[in-house]
C-alpha cells in the first residue's frame, strides 16, 4: 500500500494511486492511477476516485 494516503482510508482519489495499491484499491483503479501520473503535463483528464477494500469491509 502507498504511503499517500491512510490504510484506513475509504476512498482515494485517483492522482494518489500507483501499481503498489493494487491490494487497496484493485487492478484497475492502480493502473488508472498510475496512469495518470505518467500522463505528460498539461494533459487534461477527469478527476476521479477509488473505493477502498476497507470501504467494503467497513
Amino acid at each position: 500500500m502507498s504511503a499517500l494516503f491512510s490504510p484506513t482510508a475509504l476512498v482515494v482519489p485517483f492522482e494518489l494511486l500507483r501499481m503498489d495499491d493494487v491490494e487497496s484499491v484493485g487492478g484497475k483503479n492502480a493502473s488508472l492511477g498510475e496512469m495518470i501520473s505518467q500522463l505528460p503535463t498539461g494533459v487534461r483528464v477527469p478527476t476521479g476516485f477509488a473505493t477502498t477494500a476497507h470501504a467494503f469491509r467497513a
